[in-house]
């Protein structure tokens, strides 16, 4: 079953595109990510998704609903963990749970058990009556999702999750997240963290300048465009064609960026080892494993950041 569904789907600011007629699909239960650099179009399509901007052309449906005519029954359906921390910081992590939950009209018992849930789902116990202001950048996080929840919904979106965050932070809200997922929550959101989209996403869209160029799983997106190892050279351009005469057969594909050739391989030691006479004439010389940065450079001529 799709939760949602988007086809043709645009948006424009003032002339400006936005979102470029993209289509996808997302499947109930999975972990679906955008995964593209500030600017792409990443959070104007999920602000649709949550009905809080309109869409300008173009179809999307969600949980059911078409957008445009049932936004208040999608909105009772989902959460949304925006990016910017919109917590109110003069109450309680307590409070903000309790205040929240009062939009939806939980009834007052319900309300209190739920709160209580979440806190010890999000470990914010012991900070019940502590005001948000007090709180690290961390916690503050686990608050908004906590939040998000409180509805019990059945799709959760969230915009960047733990941008800002340091790494032990940052896996532990990577924990929750697949708590939630193991529970059937179906999860939808943006990062520009390849570790992050990799860990936790089952398939993902890769977005530049308001388009998708890519879907799919994420080792089957490295697989198919770069394969398992990539080889960084730094030569000097005259060497640049007998090098990929050298190679020829045992690489995906190239690219050069700036100073550096990044050759893509099924198997990179054998391409380094048919580079080995040559090495000392590079300044540098690395195998390291493909990631889905190296995907978006080949797709786009560009890194991720």
């Amino acid at each position: 079953m799709d939760v949602v569904q988007a086809y043709d789907l645009v948006k424009r600011y003032n002339g400006f595109t936005a979102v470029k007629g993209i289509n996808f699909r997302v499947r109930a239960g999975e972990c679906f990510g955008f995964l593209g650099p500030n600017g792409a179009g990443k959070t104007t399509t999920i602000k649709m998704i949550h009905c809080f901007i309109p869409v300008t052309a173009g179809s999307l449906e969600v949980l059911g609903f078409d957008v445009r005519r049932h936004p208040r029954e999608i909105k009772a359906r989902l959460g949304v963990v925006p990016q910017e921390d919109n917590l109110d910081p003069e109450l309680s992590v307590e409070e903000n749970l309790l205040l929240y939950a009062s939009y939806f009209d939980i009834p007052r018992s319900e309300r209190i058990k739920r709160t209580r849930e979440l806190l010890t789902f999000a470990g914010l116990e012991e900070k019940a009556g502590v005001e948000v202001d007090h709180l690290s950048g961390g916690m503050k996080r686990r608050l908004a999702i906590a939040r998000a929840l409180i509805n019990k919904p059945q799709l959760l979106v969230l915009d960047e999750p733990t941008t800002g965050l340091d790494p032990e932070a940052r896996h532990l809200i990577w924990e929750k997240l697949r708590q939630l997922k193991a529970a059937g929550v179906t999860l939808i959101l943006t990062t520009h963290y390849l570790e992050e989209a990799a860990r936790l996403c089952d398939r993902l869209v890769i977005m530049d300048k308001g388009l998708i160029l890519e879907e799919g799983e994420p080792g089957a997106l490295v697989e198919r465009h770069v394969g398992r190892e990539v080889l960084e050279l730094a030569p000097a351009d005259e060497m640049v064609g007998t090098i990929l005469e050298i190679v020829k057969g045992s690489i995906l594909g190239h690219q050069i960026i700036g100073q550096t050739l990044y050759l893509y391989a099924s198997n990179g030691r054998e391409t380094w080892r048919r580079l080995q006479d040559f090495s000392a004439r590079f300044s540098h010389m690395r195998l390291r494993p493909a990631t889905l940065e190296d995907v978006f450079l080949k797709l786009t001529g560009r890194s991720l950041d």
